[in-house]
């Protein structure tokens, strides 16, 4: 499977980052493209640990078993699938700004280990499964703005 962790797909990643404009529009979906933009910086933020969220009671029940299913395979998030809270985006950010704080996240993956990290709904998570669950994050959106 691919991770976020693998250089050449942090680098396949960045250039499909590095297409997005103004001029994108999403092919599933509310967000335009600033609001995915902040959205996916958030994310990182969250996964490189400079945001915590605690578990939801739902996360508790069935987080393991619904991170389990997501990463089974190479196969790409499903369109639509709900967010955290925090990460619904209704205003609107500049574009380049936004794409480049989340190139610049992108690239911290090298440095930080995530030892601690618990995901909001899937709980703690191993740096294999941060890997995986943030490189099918990241080509969500792309794949959700057609890049």
């Amino acid at each position: 499977m691919k991770s976020i962790f693998d250089e050449s797909t942090k680098d396949e990643l960045v250039g499909r980052i590095n297409e997005i404009d103004e001029s994108c529009t999403a092919l599933w979906g509310k967000m335009n493209v600033s609001q995915m933009l902040r959205h996916c910086v958030l994310w990182e933020e969250m996964i490189l640990g400079k945001r915590i969220y605690k578990q939801t009671f739902l996360g508790k029940l069935i987080g393991k078993f619904a991170l389990r299913g997501l990463l089974k395979d190479d196969s790409p998030l499903e369109k639509n699938m709900p967010t955290v809270p925090e990460f619904k985006i209704m205003e609107n950010f500049n574009v380049a700004s936004e794409k480049n704080k989340w190139l610049a996240l992108i690239n911290e993956h090298a440095h930080v280990a995530h030892p601690d990290f618990v995901h909001p709904f899937f709980g703690k998570m191993t740096r294999k499964q941060i890997g995986y669950l943030a490189y099918k994050h990241t080509d969500h959106h792309l794949r959700q703005f057609n890049r």
